[in-house]
């Protein structure tokens, strides 16, 4: 492993608004100082998945990897926080690139929007009435009906965040795969989802959109009242995530995959 060089002096810290999150920052601000993230070498986000993910999308395309530690709730994108060694720690760390989804949705009144998601582009029904999809793989329909509370394509980053509470399979940060999930299926009942290829356009039509409203949302950037929706991974754009050695991605992944 590459050791990357980190500066004394060209770390930037962000927070989340948490009274633990604040404290982390005077701390680590009085020990290593807090650069502007233009001048930074790394961005240390201080928080929950949240933070990190807000912090991922602000920085997405910069080349500035993003080093979180957790001072939030769940945690899973951060590392452990600890004051001490800090420097020594995010040189020896592993560096991970994640490509994000790119989304494509049309509303019932014909206005395009677009939005970008590092964990998953998610359908949900919007009333009290299931949703009515129809599902196609690089343009040829896979499910002509799927009558449920919605459904979600994750990345591998994302697989083991909303994809898993739905079920569906947590899959490799390197695998080339997306994840194609129902949420709450009523018919077809066994249907359990897809493994598609990350180079695959998912299409997504509302049916009955007026009766069954349904809104789509690409992590935090939610759309509503969609009609159609299409989703693929977007190549040109990239997040770089660090993790400390020995606890990177595959090894959280792996990790969750054998907890019972």
């Amino acid at each position: 492993m590459t050791q990357r060089e980190i500066r004394p002096g060209r770390i930037a810290l962000v927070a989340s608004d948490t009274e633990e999150a604040h404290q982390a920052l005077v701390s680590l601000t009085a020990l290593y100082g807090n650069a502007t993230p233009g001048e930074a070498d790394v961005i240390v986000a201080l928080g929950g998945d949240g933070l990190m993910l807000q912090t991922l999308h602000r920085f997405m395309n910069s080349g500035i990897p993003i080093y979180g530690m957790n001072r939030g709730s769940v945690g899973f994108l951060m590392n452990e926080y600890q004051e001490d060694g800090l420097l020594e720690r995010l040189a020896a760390a592993d560096v991970t690139t994640i490509h994000p989804l790119y989304m494509q949705a049309i509303d019932q009144a014909g206005v395009q929007y677009s939005a970008r998601a590092i964990n998953e582009v998610s359908l949900l029904r919007q009333t009290y009435q299931a949703a009515k999809l129809r599902i196609s793989v690089d343009g040829r329909e896979r499910l002509e009906e799927l009558i449920c509370d919605g459904c979600l394509v994750a990345t591998p980053a994302g697989s083991t965040a909303y994809n898993l509470s739905a079920h569906g399979p947590i899959l490799p940060i390197s695998a080339p795969l997306l994840a194609l999930t129902p949420i709450s299926a009523f018919r077809p009942r066994r249907w359990r989802g897809a493994l598609v290829p990350n180079h695959a356009v998912v299409e997504i039509e509302v049916m009955e959109s007026a009766k069954r409203p349904v809104s789509a949302a690409a992590d935090h950037t939610e759309i509503r009242n969609v009609a159609k929706v299409s989703v693929r991974e977007d190549k040109s754009s990239a997040c770089l995530i660090m993790s400390d050695a020995g606890h990177g991605w595959d090894e959280r992944i792996l990790s969750e995959m054998f907890r019972y």
